[in-house]
């Protein structure tokens, strides 16, 4: 799965559920709720002050070596 800055938090987790831990590590603990699964990186990012680039980088990274 591609992940950009658009892509939905929903989108992610449903297709990738083993990435829920580095959302976690970062302190986006709600991704169940509603509002996440509407919500791209982008704007999650910005809610909780991280560099959405960064985060999409380490996720990818992460993700590749699980």
């Amino acid at each position: 799965m591609e992940i950009t800055r658009d892509t939905l938090i929903g989108d992610i987790v449903a297709n990738c559920p083993e990435a829920m831990p580095a959302f976690q590590a970062i302190g986006m603990h709600c991704m169940g709720c509603a509002m996440a699964s509407g919500e791209t990186v982008e704007e999650a990012c910005a809610v909780h002050g991280i560099d959405p680039d960064e985060f999409i980088e380490g996720l990818v990274d992460y993700l590749e070596n699980l």
